[in-house]
This record gives C-alpha cells, structure tokens and sequence, in this order.
C-alpha cells in the first residue's frame, strides 16, 4: 500500500500529475457547491449523474490550455485559471443567495455592475464560510512553495494536450446528448437558468449566456427609432375604438387574474362517468356577471406559459423560438400592464409557488414593473406541499390570502396555478375524481389535475367572497395554453368522441377558456373570435384606460367592427370563416375542406398577410428592444433598480405600505384579516 502511495505522489510531481489534481479538485468543490449552495430540483439518477460530472468537461478544458506551455508557467497559468473560474463560481453563489438565479451577462452587462443587483446587503449576503471556495487554491500555492508538489520543468507533449482538447469537447457533446434526451429543447427554450447548470454546469451557462447576450446585443444595436414607423403604422391601420357600452365600467376596481395553468376549454361542461370535471369553474363561465369566451384561443409557441405571461401583460406575441421572457426579460424596455396601472395608483402583485428565476421572471417582473412578486421564498415548504413544477394550488391559493389582504387597493394581482401541469401528477390523498380511459398515460390524469384546480379556485372564490374583495374586484380567468399536445392524436379523438381528428380538430382544440367577471357587467357567452394577445386592451379599456397610443398588437374583444383573425405562432390562423393550417384551408364552421376560389385566395391572401405582419412587427419590437426609443404619453420609463423581490424586502414593503397606503383590506379593517381562509386541503390538516 505504501508503494502505491509513493507511486501516486510521484505522479504528483509531473505536469500531467498536478493537471488531474487541479481538475479533481476543483470539480468536487464545484460540486459540494452545487449541493450545498444552489437548488437545483435535481431528480431521477439521471440528473444526479449529471449534475456530478458535468464539471468535468469544462475543467479539463480550461485547464488543459495550460498544457499548451512550458516549465513554470504552466503551473502559474493553471491557478490563474482555477483563480477565476472560483470567483465566478463565488459571484454565483452570492448572486443565487440574493435572487435564487445565477448571473448572466446581461445582468452584468446590463445593470453596470454586479452591485446594483446586489444592493446595499452585499455584507450581510456573505457567509465568511463562502470563502472555502478558494480554499483549494491556497492549498496547491503552499504545496508548491514548500515544495511538497516539485515544479516538473518537462515539456508536455502538444500532442498530449490536444487529446485533452479533443476528449473535452467529446465528453461536452456526450454531456450534452444525454441532457437533451432527458429534457428535449434544453437550449431552444431556456426557461430557467437551474435547468442549464444542472445539466450542463455552471461554466456552460455562462458561455451560453455570453452568446444569447451577444446575438441579442447586436440585433438590438442594428435597431433604431425609424424601425418604430412601420410599427405605428400598422397599429394605426389596424386599432379599433373601445366599445363605449364598456369603456370604464370598471375604472378603479381591483383586477385579480388567476392563471390558469395548462387548462383547455373543452375541459368547461366536460364530466368524466357522468361527474362535472370543473364544476366550480362551469357555474362562474355561465355566471350573469361573467363575459365569457368560446371562440378565444392560445397563441404561444416554445415559451408557452411564458408567452401567454408576455401577450397578457404586453400584448406583444412571444418569439417563434425559445422565450422572450427569458431572452430578453431583463434588459429590454417594456410598456406592461403592471406599471400602466401602478402610474395610475394601483399596487402590482405576482403570485407564484415556484422558484423565481422560472422563466426569468425574477428579471422580466422587474422590467414589468411589478411592485412584489411572491414567490416560493414567500410560501411554507414542506414535501407534501408541492407536486411537480411547485406548490399545489390550495395551498397556494390559501398561503396567497394573506398577502392579497395586506396590498393596498386597487391592486392589480396575477396568480399562477401550477398543480394542472404536465406530467399531472397529484398524490392519492388529493386525488377523488376518475380518471379518462384512453389508454394513455399522459392524458388520462389531465382531468384529475384539473378538477384539482377547480376544486381550488372553488375555495378561493369562497374567500373573495367572504373577505369582501369579490364586490370590489374584477375577477379574470385564463387558460395560458394547451395542456394535451397534438401528439396525442388518439386520445384526443377519444376525448371529443370521435374517432380520428383532423388538423381542424387540433386548430380548434387550441381554444382556452377567459372568463371575466365584475359586480354588476353584463355577462353572457361572447363568440368573438380573439386570443391572448388581445387581453390587455380589453382589460384596460373596461377599466377606463385610453389606450390608443400604446405599442400593442391585440384589439379590445369587445370592441366593435374588430378583425377577428387569430394569429397562430407558426402563421396559420383562425377566422369566425377560415382555418388555415399549413397549405390545407377549412370552413370554420364546418370543418370542412375549402378548395379557394379566385375571391376566397384573394381574402386569405390579405389575411395571410395581415397575420404575418403583426407575428413580424411584435418580433421587430422585443428583438430590437424598439420600446426604449417609444415615450407613451403619461406614462415613466420603468427603472429596474427600483425593485427587490427577496422575502425580507418584501415582507418589510407590505409592513411599511399598511401605515402610508392604509387601502388594504387588513388596514381597513384595524390589522385583522377580513375572512379566514377555509380549504379542505389534506396536507393542512
């Protein structure tokens, strides 16, 4: 044993001997980092055997460049090389412990310095054991200067060096396929920054980060104000008047918006062995005060729930690949409901059980303008809590209650389910409705999940009531996209009853429920063909916001004489007459193939066109960051800096907001909540 051990040191005091003790060293900090400091949601063995080896790649990388040099230097260039990957390694910690994200450079690049990120809490943000990171380097520096490890002044054969190039560039790709195939579209549609470093690691994040940067810096950097006049001019063409029958109906009332995750509208009136999937739901679709929409549908692409967040708020469509939130999120120039309505005196909320940096929403809110934003950190954590991508709805809609009571009125509220997610997980206690019985494994529990969330909203209607917010609220529902995929083209014939569908079936299997409701507006089931891009004119429009100015793509639903051509993502598109998907037109009532005639090609040759401008001109908007050359009258340039997400600053925000804005309920009502929140939540109990 002793032999092995000289042998072993003696390979210590070769180039290559010190090279592999670098690179092990320095991926297992790496790792206890990633374990200990990060949370990351690694599941599955997988994961686990990635999340441990995707340091290597890239250490054998960096520091094979050393091996490139001669005597001294390549040990100086080595510990230079772990010095900085270290203090990046570092910097991520600090950042992840203030944001629960890791830097990008755009954050770096965009805010001038990491500081203004950071805050004036840098010294309380750091642990004197943060330092332990380096600690490693400082051992190699006193093994070397004591001569415990001898410099090898030897030169290391190129060829040598090569070869690790080339085994860490292999070992990438491999790192990578593997990666892909347990989460397809990793790089595609980036929708969180745990994801990448969890399987890629943490120095592929930063390079990809420099690169989505850099491409998105110098699109931005080609763009000017004269991109804006061909935008303008289409909006001109094509805005329509608010209806006056609605046009500030609502002008003051709060606006709470549940985001209903992953949820389709044929789900609405839909019963499984004769029971009501969403009964709550159904009686508030047909309630006298509710406008609800049966002709409205999703229109988002790879960003999904991120793309229905980014029409909701902006009414700008989401990009054709990967998601704007997370691309362009933090550092472009937005015009968003949240602070439209905050110069108008309304306090701005998001409310969400999932980590923050989902869908860099920790950023883009920022950019937003959303005064808080409730995110995981603000919610009670146990096991049993969460199911899938977050916390389960009842829970969340009851930890959720004491934070609505507490924003000072009008608020505008958003509230993001996550229990009706794919895979549709839900435990045994939470699960009392049947199943579907397709015979896939994937849509059969679609309708347990859901009657879950209907089951939730249920309970959360009772406390709007019972707090008093109900009266005094404008109350929306949306389904953010859908939640069985064409894929699925068996089962989704099962589900309509029939027994194959067609492209046209699948068109309109896109629809998603909105719903909106108010004390005292006249409701009824609207057929008006519309989508999510059109959501943020309506809304502001009942709420008595003039918006005939504002960079939006979307028209009022109500208003009158409007084009009712929906924009898909890819470019096919839906009309109260024609459904075009790919070359193959159909009679939208029918569903029937349409062979055109010369008149009909000339009016989907107009559609066609229209749709392709407003997908191009909404792209031309977020890529060229156009909004920061677009002052809209009356309305404050959003400044970023001015916002803080974490729970200590938020919790001190609403204590501070009780005594200067004293419009809460909780406030009003001499520091005591209004209602106790009643659920039937079998983890609670």
């Amino acid at each position: 044993m002793s032999d092995f051990v000289k042998r072993m040191a003696a390979k210590l005091h070769t180039v290559f001997g010190f090279f592999i003790l670098v690179v092990v060293l320095f991926c297992i900090k790496t790792y206890i980092a990633y374990q200990t400091e990060f949370t990351l949601g690694v599941k599955g063995g997988v994961q686990q055997f990635l999340l441990a080896v995707n340091p290597i790649p890239t250490a054998l990388l960096l520091f094979g460049i050393a091996l490139y040099f001669r005597g001294r230097l390549v040990y100086w260039l080595m510990l230079i090389i772990d010095l900085l990957q270290t203090t990046w390694l570092f910097a991520n910690i600090i950042y992840y412990r203030e944001f629960s994200d890791f830097l990008s450079f755009s954050v770096i690049k965009g805010s001038g310095n990491v500081q203004n990120n950071l805050g004036k809490s840098i010294g309380q943000i750091i642990h004197p054991t943060d330092f332990l990171v380096y600690l490693d380097i400082v051992l190699l520096i006193i093994l070397l200067m004591t001569h415990v490890i001898r410099i090898d002044g030897r030169p290391f054969k190129r060829r040598y060096a090569l070869t690790m190039t080339v085994l860490a560039f292999s070992l990438m790709g491999a790192e990578y396929g593997m990666a892909n195939a347990d989460r397809s579209g990793l790089l595609t549609r980036t929708f969180d920054n745990n994801y990448l470093v969890k399987y890629l690691g943490l120095n592929e994040y930063g390079a990809f980060s420099i690169y989505q940067t850099q491409k998105q810096s110098a699109t931005r950097a080609h763009a000017s104000a004269s991109d804006l006049r061909s935008v303008e001019k289409y909006l001109k063409h094509n805005r329509v008047g608010a209806n006056p029958t609605y046009f500030g109906t609502e002008k003051g009332k709060n606006v709470i918006i549940i985001h209903l995750e992953s949820f389709q509208q044929f789900l609405i009136n839909y019963k499984v062995d004769g029971k009501e999937v969403t009964p709550n739901l159904n009686k508030f679709y047909k309630n006298q005060n509710t406008m609800s929409f049966d002709n409205f549908y999703n229109q988002v692409a790879q960003g999904k729930t991120s793309d229905a967040e980014m029409m909701l708020e902006n009414s700008l469509f989401g990009l054709p690949q990967g998601s704007a939130m997370t691309e362009y999120g933090t550092q472009n120039t937005f015009q968003a409901a949240p602070a439209i309505l905050d110069q108008r005196g309304y306090t701005s909320a998001a409310f969400h059980g999932d980590v923050p940096s989902f869908w860099n929403r920790d950023n883009t809110y920022k950019s937003w303008g959303y005064d808080y934003f409730f995110s995981s950190q603000y919610y009670k954590e146990k096991a049993d809590y969460t199911v899938g991508y977050g916390l389960k709805d009842k829970i969340f809609f009851r930890d959720s209650a004491k934070y609505l009571q507490q924003l000072p009125q009008p608020f505008y509220a958003k509230l993001i389910t996550l229990t009706n997610h794919y895979p549709y997980e839900l435990d045994k206690q939470n699960t009392d409705f049947p199943a579907t019985k397709t015979g896939d494994k994937t849509v059969d529990p679609y309708v347990q999940t859901a009657h879950y969330l209907d089951e939730a909203f249920g309970e959360f209607l009772t406390y709007l009531k019972e707090s008093g917010l109900y009266k005094n609220s404008m109350i929306v529902l949306y389904g953010d996209h859908y939640g069985i995929s064409n894929n699925h083209r068996s089962a989704i014939a099962q589900l309509l009853g029939k027994s194959k569908v067609t492209n046209y079936d699948l068109a309109q299997f896109q629809k998603v429920p909105l719903m909106i409701h108010a004390a005292g507006l006249k409701g009824g089931i609207n057929h008006t063909y519309g989508g999510e891009i059109d959501v943020l004119p309506t809304l502001l429009d009942l709420l008595g916001v003039k918006n005939t100015n504002t960079i939006q793509f979307g028209n009022d639903l109500l208003a009158k004489n409007r084009n009712q051509t929906v924009a898909f993502r890819d470019g096919d598109f839906v009309t109260p007459s024609y459904t075009k998907i790919g070359s193959t037109v159909y009679n939208t009532k029918t569903g029937d193939v349409i062979k055109p005639t010369a008149k009909q090609k000339k009016v989907l040759a107009k559609e066609q066109n229209h749709v392709t401008a407003e997908l191009s001109l909404s792209d031309r908007v977020i890529q060229g960051d156009l909004l920061r050359f677009y002052q809209l009258k009356n309305f404050k340039t959003v400044d970023k800096k001015n916002y803080n997400y974490r729970y200590v600053n938020g919790v001190k925000q609403l204590e501070q907001a009780q005594k200067k804005e004293p419009t809460s309920l909780k406030a009003k009502n001499h520091g005591k909540v209004t209602a106790t929140y009643k659920t039937d939540a079998p983890e609670l109990k």
